[in-house]
């Protein structure tokens, strides 16, 4: 059958169309996060939002609205897009494409599935927080179930990674011209994403031996994230320096951006619960220090990567011109992980260091970056939509390597 759409031309990738709208709906809760009260509890529940409607004036209504109806909007999406690719990952199995591409580094690319499940289970458990009442109540029985859940995508990401590293180890055959990019985090990514879904309980829960489990297993998770990163960011750059980089797969260039934030986020919780729970707390400046170097690492490769595209004149080619990829989807996570991070930043960083005054002028100044960053991704996921799911258009698909 001659492919219709770039879509069906199928690439494990496009779990990251699944994993971008996930991210959008974590952007959202950031408003909720921030901008509504929620006293004795370390995030927004349905109660606290509902309060807050109810005695908030017009424009923190219309916020409230906006960003319940975003997570729903995204988390709905989340969901459609992760069926969709279980779906055609489990069609494509065993046809010659699939038998080749397990041949090549893009084997690893697998992660992806591991990655969005990891994403979508963080999403219902926001939405879950948002929309169902007195959940609170009976969070405490839910995160041995999540532990569960996080473990048993742990184990399938390990499995994958496993049967990448073991062929290419006993097999050989890793193509070093090949790895001109930093396709390579993509594992790394997938790990931290575990790593910080099992680091939630540490932060939200009232029972030290809960707490202690999700210390340790997220550490785990953590440190593997990291070492993964750290061989891959250093063979991608060594490859780089040999034959340039590819210009498909160019956004990878900029994947230590969301890497940055889900790292954050895991050492954040693990010490508010290291605080709580043993009274290790750590100093309003410390936070600052620690989310102000992450920030660093994500414009450092955030202009690093945008040089690479400009040059590689991408977004005319890729994201308007007349070719597609799916490794354009890789653009939407550096943009969301920004967006988060920095909005974890300006509130724990510089509000509760005494740096920022929130609500003032300058404190807005940064909010409209955060905002800024949200807005370009939910365009981008809109148009990349529409460009590989949407009718049939002249457009040339290449499928990634």
């Amino acid at each position: 059958m001659t492919p219709n759409r770039p879509a069906d031309t199928y690439s494990p990738m496009y779990f990251l169309a699944s994993l971008g709208a996930g991210g959008l709906s974590v952007t959202f809760f950031m408003w909720l996060m921030f901008w509504v009260p929620h006293p004795g509890r370390t995030v927004p529940v349905f109660e606290d939002i509902l309060s807050a409607f109810q005695g908030g004036d017009v424009l923190k209504q219309g916020m409230i609205l906006l960003a319940m109806a975003g997570i729903a909007f995204f988390v709905a999406l989340n969901l459609k897009s992760l069926i969709w690719n279980l779906g055609r990952l489990s069609a494509w199995k065993g046809t010659e494409a699939h038998a080749k591409f397990m041949k090549t580094n893009a084997q690893s690319q697998l992660m992806a599935l591991p990655l969005a499940l990891g994403m979508s289970v963080n999403g219902l458990f926001i939405a879950g927080l948002v929309f169902v009442p007195g959940l609170w109540s009976v969070i405490e029985y839910l995160f041995p179930l999540a532990m569960v859940a996080f473990l048993g995508i742990g184990w399938l990401a390990f499995r994958t990674y496993g049967d990448f590293i073991a062929r290419i180890k006993v097999e050989g055959g890793f193509n070093f011209a090949a790895n001109n990019s930093f396709g390579q985090i993509l594992p790394a990514f997938a790990f931290s994403m575990i790593g910080v879904g099992l680091a939630a309980p540490a932060a939200l829960s009232t029972n030290t031996t809960v707490v202690g489990f999700a210390l340790v297993l997220s550490t785990f998770f953590f440190i593997t994230a990291a070492l993964i990163a750290g061989i891959a960011l250093i063979l991608g750059i060594r490859s780089m320096l040999d034959h340039g980089t590819n210009a498909e797969s160019a956004p990878t260039l900029m994947i230590l951006i969301p890497l940055m934030t889900i790292l954050g986020i895991t050492m954040l919780r693990q010490n508010h619960g290291m605080g709580e729970s043993f009274g290790a707390h750590t100093d309003a400046i410390e936070t600052f220090a620690l989310l102000a170097k992450l920030v660093s690492i994500q414009v450092l490769f955030g202009l690093f990567g945008f040089l690479i595209l400009k040059r590689h004149n991408y977004v005319q080619r890729y994201i308007t011109g007349r070719e597609t990829s799916v490794m354009s989807y890789a653009l939407v996570c550096p943009g969301v992980g920004f967006t988060v991070l920095m909005q974890f930043f300006i509130h724990k960083g510089l509000v509760d260091a005494g740096m920022l005054t929130k609500f003032s002028a300058g404190y807005w100044a940064l909010i409209a970056v955060a905002l800024a960053s949200q807005a370009a991704m939910i365009a981008l996921v809109f148009l990349l939509n529409r460009r590989h799911f949407g009718a049939p258009r002249a457009v040339q698909a290449v499928p990634a390597e």
